[in-house]
């Protein structure tokens, strides 16, 4: 350590800016907030299923409450029912009081309306990429930005033999479950990501290859914010390179 110091090559611990601390502290508020409905509702659900109405999502539908408030509980049942509707109110409020606050600091923050160009990247994905990347020149390689995240898998490698494992799922937990969340959205618009999920699927389990489009998800997200470019700039470049390849492997092959 003491030869570190004296090469000044010890590396230095990044503190987030205090924007961005506000930004990240309102981005797991409202996780929170969404965490506490989510047990809300499957306590609801869990009421309704015992009372032999099975609804699924369709239950917090308008048409799915008025079957819902039609069912004649009582007793604890019934006070549940009445606490839970009452709390799930309150907490919409409050998460979109939140989401505003969220959406007022996007607004003119040119890294993140880039970002949410990208097909599946929203407001908290892309406000959780920009906040705890930045500055994103701190990272030299992209792979760095996957083993930030915790998206890059485990090595388990002896002499000659290379085996990786499952994820690290190290980083910033919250930020991965966004990227998971939008990777999910992103292989419905992104022909190349979609295609890709599908190879993966092919031969390892959903789970496996949605993770894999979230690594390649931030890569390029990192790609965007490093270069500043947009989406539509993003695969202007990327069919240029893959023309510029196919030109030099003919002209290789003649």
């Amino acid at each position: 350590m003491l030869d570190l110091l004296a090469h000044n090559d010890f590396p230095a611990v990044h503190i987030p800016s205090p924007a961005s601390r506000d930004v990240l502290a309102l981005l797991r508020y409202r996780h929170r907030l969404v965490r506490i409905r989510t047990m809300l509702r499957n306590g609801l659900q869990a009421v309704a299923l015992s009372h032999r109405l099975r609804l699924g999502p369709k239950l917090f539908t308008a048409r799915g409450q008025l079957q819902f408030a039609a069912l004649p509980l009582d007793g604890a049942f019934a006070a549940q029912r009445q606490h839970s509707l009452l709390l799930l109110a309150a907490l919409a409020e409050q998460i979109a009081a939140v989401e505003a606050q969220l959406e007022q600091r996007a607004q003119d923050d040119p890294r993140v309306i880039r970002l949410r160009t990208h097909p599946g990247v929203g407001l908290l994905t892309a406000l959780a990429v920009v906040h705890t990347l930045e500055p994103v020149t701190r990272f030299d390689r992209a792979r760095r930005i996957a083993a930030y995240c915790g998206l890059d898998p485990k090595e388990h490698s002896s002499g000659d033999t290379q085996r990786f494992g499952h994820i690290t799922q190290q980083g910033n937990r919250l930020l991965r479950f966004l990227l998971v969340e939008a990777a999910r959205t992103t292989i419905r618009d992104d022909e190349d990501l979609r295609r890709f999920y599908f190879h993966l699927t092919a031969r390892k389990n959903s789970a496996i290859a949605i993770v894999a489009v979230a690594r390649k998800l931030v890569l390029r997200l990192y790609r965007m914010l490093r270069e500043e470019i947009d989406y539509d700039q993003f695969r202007r470049r990327g069919r240029d390179a893959r023309r510029a390849r196919q030109d030099d492997s003919q002209a290789a092959a003649g």
